[in-house]
């Protein structure tokens, strides 16, 4: 029961990836190092968690800006 559960929960966090990159990148912002966290993966049962990652000053502003 574990692994078709764990196989959804990726898949639910590569989605959620890809809409927040398409997202950003309506708004004209890209973050470089989005993705799913690698180390979240190395569990028996994976529980992803989405890798933001670092980004300029610029965009960390213009991100800030759009949340307004």
């Amino acid at each position: 029961m574990k692994a078709p559960h764990s196989a959804l929960c990726v898949e639910e966090a590569e989605d959620t990836v890809k809409e927040l990159r398409e997202a950003l990148a309506e708004a004209g912002i890209t973050l470089p190092s989005l993705g799913i966290d690698p180390v979240s993966l190395a569990r028996e049962a994976p529980c992803p968690l989405v890798e933001l990652g670092r980004c300029s000053v610029e965009t960390a502003r213009r991100l800030a800006a759009v949340l307004r």
